[in-house]
């Protein structure tokens, strides 16, 4: 790869600066901050803040690169794929009829890629900094179910469009709770705690494990907590991806944890789930929430949503191989020439079709091929892998990974900066604890 013997020149004339510079000396704490200024800002900053401080974070582990002697990329089959797509993506920016509108897409694109690089990169060398990454969501996760639950129990007033109440009882309408993410939306609270609730889970089956009774007890809590206050934001989506995501983790025990452990791993996961039944069976506004997912063309929100699928569909038919270029301000100003009726859309309300819709089949082709093999190799060493930690940390990401994608096939929320940035972590997480083959250049 040029690139390494290019970069092998740079670094052997730049590492010399390591030793007069205490910024280059302690790099790695820098980023570190950022990473985590990320993090926890993403709870109330504006996108474009966030986005400023994960550029921070790329710029310092570039600089990191840099002075690093014998520092070399190298990648795997999914990171191939991510390539792959990152090449048909600027292909499809270049020949976008909205140019400028889809290079301002495409530079989100690069950034949400870069922070997957910076995160896979600073753990690699710093693999014990995964449970200070994981303490800092499980801080997140923790205040966002506080205010939710203050929301729900002040009935906080709902924006327009969050609920169709035309065929609802006054006891039927839900108070969707939205925490303080930033645009303030249900949908988006609630995909930001589906993202989350997988590593308080994991760290409590972690506390179970090593026979901390008291943390466990307050993992437990927090567990409890942060899933009822997910449910609270009333946003479909979740009810339908929420059992399925934890079908991950219900597999793996059944076939990989201990005997001693599986106990008690069960009566968490089976009370989370029986909490879930009950929630739906005594709450009215819930349980009306819930039926309206199958109401179809009788909701507003879900015939929008099928309308969008049509538009986009026909969106994707009239560009096939390349797309009409990335970017939601892209995407709703072509949108325009295609939708049903008078309301417009920023997305296609489905992650895949968004891709074949703004990059053509063969970018949607890589993407899926990135997350099959992330998947696959991510299963595979929690099957055969030996360390209980290190399973139960990659099952919990793999959880939070498969969480965020079935959520998207009913939501296009996964392109916001809040969910973008816990994605990236988690398939960062897993690059650096699984076994996957790698492609190492001289």
């Amino acid at each position: 790869m040029i690139i390494n013997k290019v970069l092998e020149i740079v670094q052997n004339f730049l590492s010399p600066l390591v030793e007069k510079s205490i910024i280059l000396k302690f790099i790695d704490k820098f980023i570190f901050i950022s990473i985590s200024a990320v993090i926890l800002l993403s709870l109330c900053a504006p996108s474009d803040t966030i986005g400023y401080l994960a550029l921070a974070a790329i710029f310092l582990t570039l600089i990191k690169i840099l002075v690093t002697k014998g520092f070399r990329f190298e990648y795997t089959k999914f990171e191939l794929c991510l390539i792959i797509y990152l090449a048909f993506v600027i292909i499809s920016t270049a020949g976008a009829s909205l140019f400028w509108l889809s290079l301002k897409g495409i530079l989100k694109t690069f950034i949400y890629l870069g922070y997957y690089v910076t995160c896979s990169i600073y753990l690699k060398d710093n693999k014990k900094d995964i449970y200070k990454i994981f303490g800092l969501f499980i801080f997140c996760l923790s205040y966002e179910s506080i205010v939710g639950l203050l929301q729900n129990s002040s009935h906080a007033g709902a924006l327009a469009g969050w609920q169709d109440t035309s065929n609802l009882n006054p006891e039927e309408v839900m108070t969707r709770v939205y925490g303080t993410l930033k645009p303030l939306n249900p949908n988006l609270f609630g995909g930001y705690m589906l993202a989350l609730v997988p590593v308080i889970y994991g760290i409590t089956a972690l506390l179970a494990a090593n026979g901390s009774r008291a943390r466990f007890s307050i993992g437990i809590f927090i567990s409890l907590l942060s899933t009822v206050v997910m449910l609270m934001s009333g946003c479909r989506g979740v009810f339908a991806a929420y059992p399925f995501m934890m079908l991950v983790p219900a597999v793996i025990l059944f076939i990989r944890c201990p005997d001693k452990l599986k106990g008690l791993l069960y009566k968490l996961y089976g009370g989370i789930c029986v909490l879930g039944v009950l929630l739906v069976m005594f709450s009215t506004s819930l349980k009306a929430r819930v039926l309206s997912i199958f109401a179809m063309r009788g909701d507003s929100s879900t015939s929008f949503r099928f309308n969008v699928y049509q538009a986009s569909i026909q969106m994707f038919q009239d560009n096939p191989f390349l797309g009409i270029g990335v970017g939601n301000q892209n995407f709703r100003e072509t949108y325009g020439l295609y939708m049903k009726t008078g309301y417009d859309a920023l997305s296609a309300y489905n992650i895949y079709l968004e891709t074949a819709v703004e990059s053509g089949i063969f970018a949607l082709f890589a993407f899926l091929g990135f997350i099959g093999f992330l998947i696959t190799g991510a299963v595979r060493t929690i099957l055969n892998s030996r360390n209980i930690n290190k399973v139960i940390i990659l099952t919990a990401a793999l959880t939070s990974v498969c969480g965020i994608l079935l959520h998207g096939f009913v939501d296009t929320i996964f392109f916001r900066p809040q969910l973008q940035f816990v994605f990236w972590m988690m398939v960062a997480v897993i690059r650096v604890l699984a076994d996957f083959d790698t492609v190492k250049e001289n």
